[in-house]
């Protein structure tokens, strides 16, 4: 009997999903602003389970598969990409730190850009391809569509499209494998990030920092950043600002999914999770807009999950997969294992050394 955990960080809510075999034990989400002012109330969380076999751990940008008990400073570095990790650091960084100090047994795990199915041409000058919680996402979808389908994993193709509260990304999955990725900061706005940046505005800027990467999305172009997402759509539907901002955000989401039809030629699907997929209207539209592409579907997932998002849910697969569980062969076609590498390599930028080093 295997009981596993997975975590996933989100920009709205932390999520988190434990399961003891095939059967979910834990399905809880916690406001990421609560988890920021009490970052012991994951550590509660885990400790209410009383034995875990292995937890897969918040990694943001990813290394490949480290063990919570071996986790270092260039570690946390990578998980982050914090040019200074300071002594007192708050979210994923300080709950990573709790999980070592704590005594748990897991992994951290890759973002898209270290896994080995990934073609090299693909990762130049590239950090942000999907961070690990993509995968994690992509995982979700590839149990999801070979249960539908009832196809074998190594059938399945998809792109994957996720729709978070602050940010968006385009995940491509071939052969049930991840192939290439367009992560939140790489690609089109999210509700409520800016997505990528032209290089003459970030000239302009001068001075980009983690809170430039978070702002300048949809929301911000309808002037309202502390709207929900709810609210933004129905708005939408009658105000002049919204409705640019609504084209904004919709555009560039079905640019990016015709982007990635470039790696992923005939999907079978485009699948979608986050908080944007679960709203109808959304929903409705891009169901419409690329139904020349692939039919569209919100991911499923795990049966008797109703709480925790998309990425907890494929972190749990993961962690009983590393723990021989039923989904081993789930990781194994995905060649999950197989990652290498940092977030930095195949970077060809002056001054990008000096992080490598430090």
């Amino acid at each position: 009997m295997v009981r596993v955990v997975g975590i996933d960080p989100g920009t709205d809510s932390w999520g988190v999903v434990g399961l003891e075999d095939e059967k979910i034990i834990l399905d809880t989400s916690i406001p990421t602003k609560r988890v920021i002012e009490k970052p012991s109330l994951i550590i509660e969380i885990l400790r209410s389970l009383q034995k875990i076999d292995l937890i897969v751990a918040p990694s943001g940008f990813g290394v490949p598969y480290t063990p919570i008990q071996a986790l270092t400073e260039k570690d946390l570095f990578y998980l982050t990409i914090k040019k200074r990790l300071s002594s007192k650091i708050t979210g994923l960084g300080e709950i990573a730190r709790l999980l070592k100090e704590e005594g748990f047994k897991g992994y951290f795990i890759p973002s898209v850009k270290l896994l080995s199915t990934v073609p090299t041409h693909r990762k130049i000058n590239k950090i942000d391809m999907g961070t690990a919680d993509k995968v994690c996402s992509a995982v979700l979808g590839v149990y999801d569509q070979s249960s539908r389908l009832n196809c074998k994993y190594s059938d399945v193709s998809f792109i994957l499209v996720e729709l978070g509260t602050g940010f968006t990304a385009v995940i491509g999955v071939e052969n049930g494998q991840i192939v290439d990725g367009i992560g939140g900061s790489l690609g089109c706005a999210g509700f409520l990030a800016c997505g990528c940046i032209d290089a003459e505005l970030a000239y302009l800027l001068e001075n980009i920092y983690k809170r430039t990467i978070y702002s300048g999305g949809a929301a911000y172009v309808a002037g309202y950043r502390d709207l929900s997402p709810e609210e933004f759509i129905i708005l939408a539907n009658t105000d002049k600002t919204f409705k640019i901002a609504y084209e904004f955000l919709l555009e560039g989401i079905l640019k990016d999914i015709n982007a990635m039809r470039v790696s992923v030629k005939a999907p079978k699907e485009i699948l979608l999770s986050g908080r944007l997929a679960k709203i109808d209207k959304f929903y409705e539209t891009l169901k419409t807009r690329l139904s020349d592409i692939a039919p569209v579907h919100r991911i499923n997932g795990l049966p008797t999950v109703h709480i925790a998002k998309e990425a907890a849910q494929g972190a749990a697969i993961i962690a009983n997969g590393l723990a021989d569980g039923k989904f081993k062969p789930l990781i194994e076609t995905m060649k999950l294992l197989e990652a290498k590498g940092t977030v930095l390599d195949y970077i060809y930028f002056q001054g990008i050394e000096k992080y490598k080093k430090s």
